[in-house]
């Protein structure tokens, strides 16, 4: 059994448009192209029928990734956590060692991202790490370079 998506409402929502529109309006309009490029010809040799195809495989792969999504998806507004540690919906800025400048990462879904901020999965090394931290926490993870350490310097809530 999966673990559920922790998803805002926002994301929620413009997954499920997205899914809506790529099962209404996506799928009619790739019907189109192909039947279109079907007749151009020989299907052997017809690049707009094959490229067309891809595309349709590619649209058919998103809808089954985000109905996965959305099965098994939990609303959450805000981070899980008590406010003062770092849960899923955190957005954390963490200090990796040896470096001086500190990045924003937010906890949870990539389906989450925005222009302000990494996302790192709770599952991943260093969501798991970080799970659970307060400021001034020095945690490790490991990465595919070795092992690294980050300082979680403030959560926002």
């Amino acid at each position: 059994m999966t673990e559920p998506h922790h998803l805002s409402s926002d994301a929620h929502r413009r997954l499920s448009d997205e899914l809506k529109d790529l099962s209404t309006r996506g799928r009619i309009e790739i019907a189109r192209k192909i039947e279109t490029a079907r007749e151009l010809g020989d299907l052997s040799e017809n690049g707009d029928y094959h490229a067309a195809k891809e595309e349709q495989g590619k649209m058919e792969g998103r809808i089954m990734q985000l109905e996965a999504i959305l099965l098994d998806a939990v609303i959450v507004d805000g981070p899980t956590g008590d406010g003062g540690t770092v849960a899923t919906g955190s957005v954390v800025t963490v200090l990796y060692q040896g470096e001086s400048e500190p990045e924003r990462l937010l906890v949870g879904s990539i389906e989450e991202q925005r222009e302000d901020v990494l996302v790192v999965s709770p599952r991943s090394p260093l969501g798991e790490a970080l799970l659970g931290g307060v400021p001034g926490d020095q945690v490790t993870f490991e990465a595919p370079s070795g092992f690294l350490k980050v300082a979680i310097v403030d959560i926002e809530n």
